[in-house]
């Protein structure tokens, strides 16, 4: 029994078209064709009795099928045109061509502008949410315990040609004294190296023994 469930849409009838009149509509694999002008009435004259598909759809899907990239690209000045037999008449015009050319770059520019609109629509938003901090009342800043002070009665200034290479000094630094050994005795100036390991020049007066 023949299969007369109705096609539901292009793409089947465009199968259709290719199955019926492969010297005409050209496989998706292979090189499209010119179609002679007035083809749609010579498909409707031989599909007349063809149950599964209406003129309304035909006009339809042989829209779809000259409308597509790979058709609008075969449609070139000179190039020769075929009926559904795949027999050659007239050629393509230029003004045809160029319509054809327009038509595909408007085409391409459509579907290039609705992609990075897709693409752009689909990248997710990386901007940097701001998280609210919580109000937090900032704790004053502890003070530093006072260390003890030292009684410096004990020591006395040093001088200057009295000091020896090794020998344990104290120098004032701010208001505490520090502890450091005499490294090295120059003319105007003493160095020492504190027990942090830092090497330091001072006066004389600056020290105590």
């Amino acid at each position: 029994m023949e299969n007369t469930e109705k096609f539901t849409n292009n793409k089947q009838i465009i199968a259709f078209l290719t199955e019926q009149f492969p010297a005409c509509f050209i496989a998706a694999s292979e090189s499209a064709k010119p179609l002679k002008i007035g083809v749609f009435q010579e498909l409707a004259a031989r599909l007349e009795d063809e149950p599964r598909v209406s003129k309304t759809q035909l006009r339809g899907a042989l829209r779809q099928y000259t409308m597509s990239w790979r058709y609008l690209h075969c449609v070139k000045a000179g190039a020769k045109r075929v009926d559904l037999d795949g027999v050659e008449g007239d050629e393509v015009s230029q003004e045809h061509a160029d319509h054809a050319q327009q038509s595909l770059k408007e085409s391409k520019e459509k579907a290039f502008a609705n992609k990075k609109k897709n693409d752009a629509a689909k990248t997710p938003n990386r901007a940097a949410k701001k998280v609210a901090i919580p109000n937090r009342k900032k704790e004053a800043p502890k003070k530093a315990a006072k260390k003890p002070e030292i009684d410096l009665s004990q020591y006395k200034e040093a001088n200057h040609n009295e000091l020896k290479v090794s020998q344990p000094v104290k120098v004032l630094l701010g208001k505490s004294p520090v502890s450091a050994t005499v490294v090295e005795i120059l003319k105007e100036e003493v160095q020492v190296q504190l027990d942090s390991g830092m090497v330091v020049k001072v006066k004389a007066k600056h020290l105590i023994v």
